[in-house]
């Protein structure tokens, strides 16, 4: 298993992380938080989980071990694939995903592309368990705000973080319209979470 990687940036945008270690670059498919932080140039460290397919070796990353711990998690729930897994740890961080597992609340898990409600039914009872306990805690965000002077490059990236996890394009940008006034004053990761709470406004 490769637990870890680090190096530098070489390529990132909000679905995946080029990361150059000993002259070769590791493609990490990562959410659209980690994407958005990752910065050319800079050292970076994510934690990896591997997925190994017949015809694939695919590499996952999270800025986090329980990021991870998540991920990994989710994919031992009955029909929860990769990039399902994925999507839940971009929509729910850890606490609230375990939160949402643990109160039964469907409504909180069908917030991810690619979980109905019968999906979201089996993960609360092949998963409520495991979670009992867990402790996990939130996690905070280390990127920098997002800069109001870089023009539409923020809305860029919460697009393409929207599309990426499963949504298409008309929504995205209504999303992005809607959360156009925090642009000034929160990072990408914030405005990511924001635009993904639009979603379950009724």
């Amino acid at each position: 298993m490769i637990a870890s990687i680090s190096g530098l940036v070489q390529a990132a945008d909000t679905t995946g992380v080029t990361v150059v270690v000993g002259g070769i670059g590791f493609r990490v498919l990562v959410t659209p938080e980690t994407g958005a932080q990752a910065r050319v140039g800079a050292e970076i460290t994510l934690h990896t989980a591997l997925i190994v397919r017949e015809d694939s070796l695919t590499l996952y990353g999270f800025n986090t071990v329980t990021e991870r711990a998540a991920f990994e998690l989710l994919l031992t729930a009955s029909g929860v694939g990769p990039r399902t897994a994925l999507a839940a740890v971009s929509v729910l961080p850890p606490a609230e995903l375990a939160a949402a597992i643990r109160s039964e609340n469907l409504v909180a898990l069908t917030k991810v592309p690619g979980i109905g409600k019968k999906g979201a039914q089996r993960i609360v009872i092949e998963l409520k368990d495991k979670v009992l306990g867990l402790g996990w805690g939130e996690t905070s965000a280390t990127d920098t705000p997002a800069d109001a002077s870089g023009g539409e490059v923020w809305r860029e990236q919460v697009i393409d973080g929207l599309r990426g996890l499963g949504w298409n394009q008309k929504d995205a940008e209504n999303a992005a319209d809607q959360v156009a006034p925090l642009a000034a004053d929160h990072n990408i990761a914030e405005l990511m979470r924001a635009a993904l709470r639009t979603f379950a406004r009724p």
